[in-house]
């Protein structure tokens, strides 16, 4: 595997490890309007990589199927959406501003399971990261490297407020700085291992491409319907999280434009 994948891979887990160390830098609890405006630009980067990095290139790939060109997309994106639904269902975790856990009953701590709500939407991104660049490494040629790049910064960009809303409030609720930041990292450390988990099966499964591209699509999208646009929308002044929303999205629309 050469360095260039091996650096995507990491980029987006960098990203979070920079958020996560804003703990050092801030006092207290992050505002909330600043919290509300950082995941609706999560947000908006995320939809965008579903649909230029991950969904059209899918169908670019099937169009030796003419009409039927968006069957495969079609079955991966559902088949993402699911896996993350069962991921929902059979994980215990706590979303942010929260006071109910999801998931089966658990005896675990508030804190790890604020982490494992992070954590369960970290991994779609990860095995996104990892097939796009799976499919560079195939030789595939609507993947190429600068493609793959920016699905991998535009993952990194998001990831930056990611770790600052998980560790900033860990801090604030009585953890220290250096377990709120070491959470923080925890959250994101999966990104990379699905990433290179995801480039070793694919290497088996290579005419599999269009149904993996839009699988991580559809676990993105699932990620951002059910969990970051209800957060960003919360409360007075929800039009601050909808416009970061287009930020996120033109951003990493224009990254993928200008690195493809």
């Amino acid at each position: 595997m050469n360095s260039s994948i091996l650096i995507g891979l990491m980029v987006p887990f960098l990203g979070t490890s920079l958020g996560s160390a804003c703990v050092f830098l801030m006092k207290g609890k992050m505002n909330r309007q600043v919290e509300r405006a950082l995941t609706g630009f999560a947000a908006g980067v995320m939809v965008a990589a579903s649909i230029w990095s991950l969904l059209v290139p899918a169908m670019e790939q099937s169009e030796h199927l003419n009409k039927l060109a968006f069957l495969p997309a079609f079955v991966g994106f559902w088949i993402g959406i699911l896996f993350l639904l069962l991921l929902d269902t059979v994980i215990p975790h706590l979303h942010m501003n929260s006071e109910t856990a999801e998931g089966p009953k658990s005896k675990l701590a508030r804190t790890t399971m604020m982490v494992l709500a992070v954590t369960l939407h970290n991994i779609p991104e990860g095995m996104a990261v990892g097939v796009v660049y799976a499919a560079f490494k195939s030789g595939n040629v609507l993947i190429t490297a600068g493609a793959a790049l920016a699905l991998s910064l535009g993952i990194a960009i998001q990831n930056f407020p990611e770790g600052a809303i998980i560790s900033m409030p860990l801090a604030a609720e009585g953890r220290s700085k250096k377990k709120a930041f070491i959470y923080g990292i925890l959250s994101g450390a999966v990104e990379p291992i699905f990433g290179l988990l995801t480039i070793l099966a694919v290497g088996f499964i290579v005419p599999a491409m269009p149904y993996l591209l839009s699988f991580a699509a559809g676990a993105m999208i699932y990620v951002v319907v059910e969990e970051l646009i209800p957060e960003m929308s919360e409360g007075e002044h929800s039009n601050i999280g909808v416009v970061m929303f287009a930020v996120g999205f033109t951003l990493m629309m224009a990254l993928d434009v200008a690195l493809g």
